[in-house]
């Protein structure tokens, strides 16, 4: 199995996430592709999360809890987790998100007959239980393309370890993923999507909901993280808003 299926390392941070990381577990358990290990670090849910991911984690072995010394952040749980991850590709999904069976067996597929370092799909946004719009992304994107536009899904991810290295999340509060992102396309100068819809993005929870905040997060991560000036700052700034205004929209 190994050599058909590498081991993947799948990232889940977790924060009183008792409402959907059932869902988000059984979608992962519901894989066709069997070589996986899920890896979720808690951040100090004061509810039933952890009891919740203990019942998996007896259940099946390929199931880890980890618990965060403190509260730091959705980053700060990603990059424990990718610490202790032992596979050769490194795959994210978030506690109030789903993927499709075929996911990992479509992506893995897709980045080993091309050698693709990096990849990315297309997913679908819920809001309860209703299904709503796909978001497909362009075949390809680029760093300069990505600081005006974040086209990929966290949900989506996937990037080949053996070709890149580990890459961690900046130690940033919002916005760690677009500065994962980022930064593995310093080192690969393209991200590779498959236009098929492979997961499931919940709008209804968690930061979705409060729009004037990300873009206060985006402005610090332009400024904070990648080390733009002002003027550059200001020109990716608005183009980000406006993208992610017509977006929404659709």
């Amino acid at each position: 199995m190994s050599e058909e299926q590498p081991l993947v390392s799948i990232i889940m941070p977790a924060y009183n996430a008792e409402k959907y990381i059932s869902e988000s577990i059984e979608s992962v358990l519901a894989q066709s592709y069997k070589n996986w290990e899920l890896l979720i670090t808690d951040d100090r849910s004061t509810d039933t999360t952890q009891q919740i991911i203990n019942k998996y984690a007896i259940q099946d072995s390929r199931i880890k809890l980890f618990i965060n010394e403190k509260n730091g952040g959705a980053g700060v749980a990603r990059n424990y987790s990718i610490g202790k991850a032992s596979g050769r590709f490194i795959a994210f999904l978030d506690a109030d998100d789903q993927w499709l069976p075929e996911k990992l067996t479509k992506q893995i597929s897709f980045m080993l007959k091309s050698n693709y370092a990096f990849t990315f799909t297309a997913y679908q946004k819920i809001s309860g239980e209703s299904l709503l719009g796909s978001v497909i992304p362009p075949s390809i994107t680029t760093y300069k393309k990505i600081l005006s536009s974040n086209v990929i899904g966290c949900l989506t991810a996937v990037y080949d370890s053996k070709i890149l290295g580990k890459h961690y999340m900046p130690l940033i509060r919002k916005r760690q993923d677009m500065g994962l992102w980022l930064n593995i396309l310093k080192q690969t100068p393209k991200a590779y999507s498959i236009p098929d819809v492979l997961a499931l993005y919940r709008v209804d929870s968690g930061m979705t909901q409060n729009k004037f905040k990300i873009l206060k997060w985006q402005w610090d991560l332009y400024r904070n993280v990648v080390g733009l000036g002002l003027f550059k700052t200001s020109i990716y700034f608005c183009s980000y808003a406006i993208r992610g205004f017509v977006k929404h929209k659709k």
